[in-house]
């Protein structure tokens, strides 16, 4: 049993910051790539940003230069530093990260239950 947890969410005026953690627990072996995702009302769920244990990242254009993906391993806990936020920006971000459960297991996907951000002009 894995269980991810987003916070940090809320109402910012834009311009503003906003830092999300999410923090992995449970049956964990080793976390491996994380991913952020945003769904917005009416459309489908994209891809914000991912890293992967090493700590190579990829960003969406919309939020390049913006935000910042970063993780620590010792803590099992991915974050999303999002600066200069843009009204577009307002969505509920949902943590995504491959577990390993045990050392003879393979991958499996876990999802956050998400977490609520909003952007004010």
């Amino acid at each position: 049993q894995v269980q991810l947890v987003e916070s940090g969410g809320g109402l910012v005026q834009a311009g503003g910051s906003l830092g999300l953690s999410c923090a992995a627990s449970g049956s964990i072996f080793r976390l491996n790539a994380m991913g952020w995702y945003r769904q917005a009302p009416g459309k489908q769920r994209e891809l914000v940003a991912t890293i992967t244990r090493s700590g190579r990242t990829n960003y969406a254009d919309s939020v390049k230069g913006r935000f910042t993906i970063s993780r620590d391993n010792a803590k099992n806990t991915g974050y999303l530093q999002m600066n200069s936020l843009k009204p577009e920006d307002t969505a509920v971000y949902y943590c995504n990260a491959d577990v390993q459960r045990a050392y003879y297991s393979d991958n499996s996907p876990s999802w956050g239950q998400g977490t609520q951000v909003t952007v004010s002009s």
